[in-house]
């Protein structure tokens, strides 16, 4: 086991420092999610109440991550470097595992500053509404990294990317918006974190028959 979760932080380290050599992820990010609450700011009309807003903010995450998980595997396709882990001697749950964890490390810290930016622009968040962003979050980047993974594969990644993902993020848009505005959010909090729990299993099973196919 130890020789695993060594895999995993070395393969995440290594995404890690790519991205703060490169900076090419991180920034856009900000940007995208900051310039996309801006607009929702002056674009929502006034007396709309916060349940609009708390679903514009889920469109700026999703979108968001959707940006981040589309160049999750640039650096192995760009200098084929994913044969190469691929055929390496450790399990290959490891490269699915890590690339999770670094994709999850990208969109913390673009919500790091779009969760202040929308208590300013649009509704104070308590409590359970970050908890709810965590939740959602963990489960975006764990379907959406063997998506992107898939969708690596073919011609048309662009496309392919959003229709695998947006389908698979319905469930945790409703559950984060509802951990915001609902009385009970502990009903989708704990909701959240059973499709955490259950999509984490599968993506971890399946990974290895992805890359192999």
């Amino acid at each position: 086991m130890s020789g695993y979760v060594g895999d995993v932080v070395a393969l995440a380290r290594k995404d890690l420092l790519l991205e703060l050599r490169a900076r090419d992820t991180l920034p856009a990010m900000l940007l995208f999610v900051v310039s996309t609450l801006v607009v929702f700011h002056f674009a929502l009309p006034q007396g709309a109440g916060d349940d609009a807003a708390y679903g514009l903010l889920w469109v700026a995450l999703v979108f968001t991550a959707l940006f981040g998980l589309a160049r999750a595997w640039v650096p192995e396709r760009e200098h084929a470097a994913l044969d190469g882990l691929v055929l390496a001697t450790g399990d290959r749950s490891a490269i699915w595992l890590a690339k999770t964890v670094a994709a999850l490390a990208f969109l913390g810290a673009a919500e790091v500053v779009a969760l202040p930016a929308f208590a300013v622009l649009f509704a104070p968040l308590d409590a359970a509404a970050v908890l709810g962003v965590v939740l959602a979050s963990v489960g975006i980047c764990v379907v959406g990294t063997l998506a992107s993974a898939m969708a690596a594969a073919g011609r048309g990644r662009e496309v392919i990317l959003p229709l695998l993902v947006l389908p698979l993020s319905i469930p945790l848009v409703v559950g984060g918006v509802g951990a915001s505005v609902s009385s009970e959010p502990r009903t989708y909090v704990a909701f959240l974190c059973l499709y955490d729990a259950v999509f984490a299993i599968l993506s971890w099973a399946s990974f290895e028959y992805v890359v192999t196919e």
